[in-house]
């Protein structure tokens, strides 16, 4: 597909493992990993993300009159809406009950990754509706149902607004750093109710356990069997079955140790209990949890007060914890609107879309301001 008039060249990949590293990477910019070669090669290299899977990955990319790449989509041929976190299946059960084919979709995305970010990989902004077109005309040429962008960053959404896609919202709670220079500080913060739940929680939840924060070279294949065994264990009572295999994670130490923080909870030398994270330029994600053991609140204290240490420690913004979960508001992590958009060809499917869209969109903002009224900040703040 090309555009003779500006000599641009868009062109579908046979995995972004068919890019040069270092191009794509110039593209995606060194502040989110999980857009990041090494994270997305990783997935399809492990057979995390593969057309078996239900992700096939097709990345649309736009290359310049030198042949330079200039931007890029990770994208997915998708026969499920699993893994997604942004849930479709009453779009797809309807589309169904009409008489069309919803799967498969295209969905440009991070697979098993509900974390914002850029979607349109861009070297040059002005790229931006170039590569969407290219992503429209793959949606259309291929007969598609419709195309998806899923957890954009917030300053992407106007870009997809341009072209007339759909904007659909959401929520997440994330923990903003205020200038901290200690836990305590952050707890100065709160309510003295907040306060003091807070603090015993931590005391219950480590009493006996020795907690310890873990990357780079300190991240031995040992470590990587014991969080598979906790990963496997919330996975299957989550999604069924877990979305990554056991090769992801030896890929992720060898490929992205330096941005990997394991936070361990060891009883007696052994670990009990973890949480996984991988670490940006201003941010700490937080992805996956785990236990063998019961113990009160260390879901909390490994997930959301140990990244909040961490986060502190490093000087990082801000820390995501995840999807979902109303319970971290009362833990210092507050409502912030998540955003993916829409494109679909067909005019009466996208005008029934659009209708739910607008309501969801006035139903989401109101529970946004309403959780903010709730928050566990002290009023004078």
């Amino acid at each position: 597909m090309a555009d003779s008039s500006s000599e641009i060249v868009a062109r579908i990949g046979n995995g972004v493992g068919a890019f040069d590293a270092a191009a794509w990477d110039v593209c995606a910019g060194a502040g989110n990993p999980f857009v990041s070669h090494d994270f997305l090669t990783i997935l399809e290299e492990s057979g995390s993300a593969t057309a078996r899977a239900g992700w096939q990955p097709l990345p649309i990319a736009i290359e310049g009159a030198d042949g330079q790449l200039v931007a890029v989509a990770p994208a997915y041929a998708k026969s499920h809406s699993q893994g997604e976190y942004v849930f479709d299946h009453a779009w797809a059960d309807a589309w169904e009950r009409a008489g069309g084919r919803y799967y498969p979709k295209l969905q440009i995305a991070v697979p098993f990754s509900p974390v914002p970010g850029p979607r349109l990989l861009l070297r040059d902004e002005s790229v931006a509706p170039h590569l969407i077109a290219a992503i429209e005309a793959v949606t259309v040429q291929n007969n598609l149902s419709s195309a998806h962008a899923t957890f954009i960053a917030p300053d992407q959404v106007p870009l997809f607004e341009a072209a007339d896609w759909l904007i659909r919202t959401d929520s997440q709670f994330h923990w903003k750093n205020d200038g901290y220079a200690t836990f305590d500080d952050f707890l100065a913060a709160l309510s003295s109710r907040k306060r003091k739940a807070i603090r015993n929680e931590r005391e219950a939840a480590a009493r006996g356990l020795e907690i310890r924060h873990l990357t780079g070279a300190d991240l031995t294949e040992d470590l990587w069997d014991a969080f598979w065994v906790f990963y496997q264990d919330t996975g299957s009572r989550k999604w069924g079955r877990p979305y990554l295999t056991r090769a992801f994670f030896s890929l992720l130490g060898e490929r992205m140790a330096d941005k990997v923080l394991l936070i361990l909870a060891c009883r007696d030398g052994a670990p009990i209990a973890g949480a996984l994270n991988l670490v940006g330029a201003d941010t700490l994600y937080g992805r996956y949890w785990g236990a063998t053991e019961e113990v009160p609140f260390l879901h909390f204290e490994l997930c959301y007060y140990q990244a909040i240490d961490a986060a502190i420690a490093r000087g990082l913004r801000t820390v995501e914890a995840g999807a979902q979960g109303s319970h971290k508001l009362a833990r210092g992590y507050l409502p912030v609107t998540t955003y993916s958009a829409h494109y679909i060809p067909d005019p009466g499917f996208r005008t029934a879309v659009a209708d739910y869209l607008k309501r969801e969109r006035a139903a989401v903002a109101r529970e946004v301001a309403f959780l903010e009224e709730m928050g566990p900040f002290r009023r004078c703040r």
